[in-house]
Parts: C-alpha cells; sequence; structure tokens
C-alpha cells in the first residue's frame, strides 16, 4: 500500500511539472492552449518551428531567434507535394499577400537614359585665316557674341591681301586703256582681270572686304561666315596670325546633341528616328522634345554602354552645352502579349520565379522565362497560363518559406527527431 501510494505521488508530480512548461509540446502532439493564437489552430497538428527570417534552423518547441523574434509554427496540413506551402488566413492576412491575374496586356516600352549636352557638331565652324597679317581692330571681343552671317569680326593688315588687291585695280585699269585695242591685247587684259579676282575669290575675300582707315591704311575685314555664337575666341589686337590659325569658334546652339549612355541589353531597343523628351534640373517641369540621330557602332569595354546622340530643338537657347540632362526615348509599342506586374517576378540570379496562387491557401514557386518590359509589367513567355494568380506583394516571404521546406525535405530524416539533441 505504501509503494502504491508512492507512485501515485510520483505520477502527480510528473503531471504537475508538465502542466507548467508552458506549453512544451513534443512535435507529434497537439499544441496547448496557452501556445494557440487562435481556436482554428489548437486543433491542428504542429509540425516544428522555424527561423523566422528564413534560415534553415528548426525547433521542436517554441523559441525565439537572436533578435528575440519567435519562431513560427509548421502545421501538418501546411506541407504539400511539389515545393507547394499551405498558409492560413490569418497569416496570410499577416504577410500582407496580394494578387493578381497574368492577363494579355500592351507594353508601352520607354527607356530611361543620362548623358550631357553639347554643341551640335555640323553646326560649329572655324574663323582661320588663308594668309599671313596682323589683327588691327576687333569688333567682337568677347565670346558668347552672337552674330550673324556677313557680320565684321576683326580688322587686319594682310601684305599679300594689298598685293592680290593692287594687281587686281591694276588689271582692270588696263583693261580700260586696252579698250580700243585689237582683240588679243583685249584678251590678255580679260586674262589678267580675272586671274587676279580668282586670287582674291580663292581666299574668300573681294574688293569691298577692304577698309581705308583715316590714316590712310587699307585692312582687310574678317567675315563671319555663317550665323552662331561665338563659343571661343583666339584673335587679339596686335597679334600675328598665320595661314590655317583658328581666330574665332561659331556655333549654332538653335539645335543641340544630348550624348547619352545606353546599356549593352538595351541596345536592341534602340534605333535612329525614335521620339525622345528630355528634361534637365535647370528648369523642372519642362521637356524638350528630340529624336535619336545615332547609335554608336562601338561599346565602350568599361562600362559596356554606347552611345546614342539626340538631337534636341533649342530655339530659345535655353539649354547650354555641357548641362546634365536625363530623356525618356519612346521605344514603340509592342504586340500584345501575357504580362504581370514587375513586382511578382523574383529574380535568383540564375532563374525567375513567380508564386502561383492555387486556392485555399496553397501556393506554388514556378519557373518563368520573361520577355519585354514597359509600364511596369514584364511579358512571360514561358511557364504561365493566361489568367493565372500570381502573387504581386509578400511573394519574397513565401519563396523564402518554400525554400525552407525544400531544405528541410531534402535531410532525409525527421525533424522533430533532429531538432530534439539541440539544447
Amino acid at each position: 500500500m505504501n509503494r502504491l501510494i508512492f507512485c501515485l505521488a510520483c505520477v502527480g508530480f510528473a503531471l504537475a511539472g508538465l502542466a507548467g512548461c508552458g506549453g512544451r509540446e513534443s512535435p507529434g502532439s497537439a499544441p496547448s492552449t496557452t501556445t494557440a493564437s487562435k481556436p482554428s489552430d489548437a486543433a491542428r497538428r504542429i509540425l516544428y518551428y522555424r527561423n523566422p527570417m528564413g534560415l534553415a534552423d528548426t525547433s521542436p518547441v517554441p523559441k525565439k531567434d537572436a533578435m528575440g523574434m519567435d519562431y513560427v509554427a509548421v502545421y501538418a496540413d501546411e506541407q504539400q507535394a511539389d515545393g507547394r506551402v499551405a498558409i492560413g488566413a490569418g497569416r496570410l492576412q499577416k504577410l500582407g499577400v496580394r494578387t493578381e491575374l497574368a492577363a494579355p496586356a500592351t507594353l508601352e516600352r520607354a527607356l530611361a537614359l543620362a548623358g550631357t549636352l553639347q554643341a551640335d557638331e555640323s553646326r560649329q565652324w572655324t574663323v582661320s585665316a588663308r594668309f599671313d597679317g596682323w589683327i588691327e581692330e576687333l569688333y567682337v571681343a568677347t565670346t558668347g557674341a552672337r552674330v550673324r552671317r556677313g557680320d565684321p569680326l576683326a580688322a587686319a593688315y594682310v601684305p599679300e591681301a594689298l598685293a592680290a588687291l593692287d594687281e587686281a585695280r591694276i588689271a582692270t585699269t588696263m583693261r580700260g586703256a586696252v579698250a580700243a585695242a585689237d582683240a588679243e591685247t583685249r584678251a590678255r587684259a580679260d586674262a589678267l582681270v580675272a586671274g587676279s579676282a580668282a586670287r582674291l575669290h580663292n581666299w574668300g575675300i573681294s574688293e569691298s572686304d577692304f577698309r581705308t582707315t583715316p590714316g590712310g591704311r587699307t585692312l582687310l575685314i574678317l567675315r563671319a561666315a555663317h550665323d552662331g555664337i561665338v563659343i571661343e575666341k583666339n584673335a587679339r589686337v596686335g597679334m600675328r596670325f598665320v595661314a590655317g590659325d583658328s581666330l574665332y569658334q561659331l556655333a549654332d546652339l538653335g539645335r543641340v546633341w544630348l550624348i547619352a549612355a545606353a546599356f549593352e541589353q538595351d541596345l536592341g531597343l534602340l534605333r535612329p528616328g525614335m521620339t525622345t523628351i528630355a528634361s534637365v534640373p535647370s528648369y523642372p517641369g519642362r521637356n524638350f522634345n528630340g529624336k535619336v540621330a545615332f547609335i554608336s557602332p562601338v561599346l565602350q569595354p568599361e562600362t559596356r554602354t554606347a552611345q546614342v546622340r539626340i538631337a534636341l530643338d533649342n530655339a530659345d537657347g535655353a539649354l547650354k552645352p555641357s548641362m546634365y540632362a536625363s530623356v525618356t526615348v519612346q521605344a514603340g509599342i509592342s504586340q500584345r502579349a501575357l504580362t504581370v506586374h514587375d513586382s511578382a517576378i523574383l529574380d535568383t540570379g540564375t532563374r525567375r520565379l513567380v508564386i502561383v496562387d492555387r486556392g485555399a491557401g496553397v501556393f506554388e514557386p514556378r519557373a518563368v522565362v520573361t520577355g519585354a518590359r514597359g509600364g511596369g509589367r514584364t511579358e512571360i513567355l514561358q511557364g504561365l497560363n493566361d489568367h493565372e494568380s500570381v502573387v504581386v506583394n509578400g511573394n519574397f516571404l513565401i519563396d523564402a518559406e518554400s525554400n525552407l521546406k525544400a531544405v528541410i525535405d531534402g535531410m532525409g530524416h525527421d525533424v522533430g527527431a533532429s531538432s530534439e539533441k539541440r539544447p
């Protein structure tokens, strides 16, 4: 009798100890009411508790990670085949899972580029000398000055030009003097006049380009050959120049170039003639229209980019060379295709996945082949059917849970048994 009483007492103490454990269930037992957050969870069998950050770490009993986060219970009815995972309605709400149907759509392709502005090379001119001389006066003495075709830029003393002018005048006088002579003499006089005129013409000057100063000196006027802005001035009063020296640089900034860099993977979307919309930080909210004029055939190996030249209208001169600019290239409209929202795509580096909603809280990670992108949507070439529901928010967390399940399934032994050895 004493032995029976002693045994009953031991059993009582053991039961009391289990009741005070605060829900330390075995992997195969049902969770106690103290650990179940909802009555519905109490009726489900807990297999193990997983790391809340998706790490391959499990526990047969409730615990916290290094940051104090509770491990998440994994129930028996959540284990699916083929990488699928089942998630209860309560947890779906906590994860903020949102789905959307894959559907055909028309992709509007727009490519964003950045670059700097520069003067149009086809609208730049150099005012250079075709003879030797000395600068005596400057009519345009500063850079940035706007000039028109034919405007005087400088006056120079040019001995060769003066000699050619004297020859032309003498030849003209001789032709008048021999007007009554025989035909051969008149022909020689005409040849002298034509030769002297051709010499002045080849230098790009005429008799009207010479000016006589009040002191009796004859100077040659150097004129602008085109409309534009002086972007460089090398001429100075008293400077000696020789044939070929650059005295002024002119540029027409009514049209400028935007030199942008396009990445290698985007070059297939670009072609000359595409319309563009550019903007610069100096004029917020203002757009500048242009077109793709040229795509470089050479790729920069350091940056894996190619230069794209975009011509922009600049009638009011608002755009200045060396300004930074961003541009959107309207790359055309593709055919209608099956698309999903960009956020539905999970890129692992080696493949792309979407999380398909199979209904009743079951989700399936599925590999897909993607195509073009545009307007916040991605084309699906393979792996998904029309009107299948995919997760567009919370898919990363579902994918992490699916990967954890795959790791545990590949261990080849019972999770609870292996976890019992942990302290």
